[in-house]
């Protein structure tokens, strides 16, 4: 029997990397806190790959999206997350989005079905001193870890804040105001809930953003900033009058049945069930105070009535400065032996969290194996990602990324906008076919 490998944490990455590790017959020990004993303040269940924020992994066209394309590899790579998304998708036009309990009861039936995998309920305060091992604890490691990793690499981890949007019960919502249809009015389906609001009510629904009570920072907190694309929306209220119109209450397309107007702004609602009970108000991450949000979203038209099957949040993300700290493998220069993955290289998003989990399960596969590792062609979504969290960003700014296409090499020759990301996309198709021929074990 190879050497065992150790994961410790039991999100998207973990379970991913847990996976690669056992389909390629490699044991594994899972260790995981949340039910036994321990807990973080933004998960809500014991469940393993548990979505704490948005249930979307973003768009799902593997032909003009970088995200999309990644999915499409993941899945070429027997992605666990990928499949359990797949069987527990509900509808969001052209996006992927899941019913959140399913997706993480599939992801943990599988798990902790596999002959290979221990799935262990602990938690880990420090480094393994030896034998192979990933850390894929993720945003909210617990501190005895966290020292510990400092410890190690001598260097202070780096942080921010992510929010957490609020999820409204479909039967609370007034739909004698609020109407389907696509978002942003793409395509014939009609996936989202739109709450309409004419000047006045936008213009008094963001001074209660500016005015509102908000959680209260830490003196450790203070500094730390937010990241970019999951903005609380109070602090893009606080950007100027327009920024939300132009944000997640953009109205464009969206024009409202019974008048025939279009709204001079529109809250938008997504599925984030399968059943179709709860929805999620998409880009409505917060910090406000729980009754100061039950109060304000209550103003919002169709929702005058609306309960709340989860109230907005706030936590503190934790990552390490990944292209100083670790090797192009995902290595930890300091030790050898253990490898990270996950949100706590840096990387952002549930699919790139994920996406790493892949590859350094993989790589830890060959590695035990004595086999060569061979990485991700730059021209692939997984090998982009991979390149910039190990090196291709600056180590003085490092701050999280999604995949895009401007982690990609540039396309050669001179391509028109419009054709550019299909040039990326049927690249990368390519390249990934030529590096599985080489990673697949013989």
């Amino acid at each position: 029997m190879p050497q065992q490998v150790q994961i410790i944490g039991g999100g998207l990455a973990g379970s991913e990397a847990a996976w690669q590790l056992a389909q390629a017959g490699i044991p594994v020990r899972l260790s995981e806190m949340r039910g036994g004993g321990g807990m973080t303040p933004a998960h809500q269940t014991d469940g393993l790959a548990e979505l704490v924020c948005s249930n979307s992994f973003r768009s799902d066209d593997a032909e003009n999206n970088a995200v999309g394309l990644l999915h499409a590899e993941m899945r070429a790579l027997d992605s666990l997350i990928m499949a359990a998304a797949d069987s527990h998708r509900v509808p969001a036009g052209s996006a992927l989005a899941v019913d959140r309990d399913g997706f993480s009861r599939e992801v943990t039936d599988r798990i902790c079905a596999h002959p290979l995998i221990e799935t262990v309920r602990e938690r880990v305060d420090a480094l393994p001193a030896s034998g192979p091992a990933i850390v894929a604890t993720g945003p909210l490691t617990s501190p005895g870890l966290a020292e510990a990793i400092r410890a190690a690499t001598t260097s202070e981890a780096l942080a921010f804040f992510d929010a957490i949007a609020p999820i409204v019960h479909r039967d609370s919502i007034d739909m004698d105001i609020c109407w389907f249809q696509s978002r942003w009015d793409k395509g014939d389906t009609k996936d989202y809930i739109n709450c309409p609001l004419d000047r006045d009510q936008y213009l008094a629904f963001r001074q209660g953003l500016l005015d509102g009570e908000k959680t209260e920072f830490r003196e450790w907190e203070k500094e730390t900033p937010y990241f970019e694309g999951c903005m609380p929306i109070e602090v893009m209220a606080e950007r100027g009058e327009d920024t939300l119109r132009f944000g997640p209450m953009k109205p464009v397309g969206l024009t409202d049945p019974r008048t025939g107007r279009r709204a001079y702004a529109v809250v938008q609602l997504r599925q984030d069930n399968a059943l179709g009970t709860l929805w999620n108000m998409v880009g409505f991450q917060t910090k406000l105070k729980h009754a100061e949000q039950v109060r304000l979203f209550r103003t919002i038209p169709g929702l005058e009535n609306a309960e709340f099957a989860r109230l907005g949040g706030l936590h503190r993300n934790t990552f390490i400065n990944a292209p100083r700290l670790l090797d192009r493998t995902l290595r930890l220069n300091a030790s050898p032996n253990v490898r990270f993955a996950g949100q706590i290289t840096g990387c952002e998003g549930y699919v790139e969290s994920a996406a790493v989990g892949l590859l350094a399960g993989r790589f830890a596969a060959a590695e035990v194996r004595g086999e060569t590792v061979h990485l991700p062609p730059a021209e692939t979504a997984l090998g982009a990602l991979l390149f910039h969290i190990t090196g291709g960003a600056d180590e003085a700014s490092y701050q999280p990324m999604n995949v895009n296409f401007g982690l990609f090499p540039p396309i050669e020759g001179r391509a028109k906008k419009a054709e550019r990301k299909k040039l990326y996309t049927q690249r990368a198709r390519l390249a990934l076919a030529e590096w599985q021929g080489l990673s697949e074990p013989a």
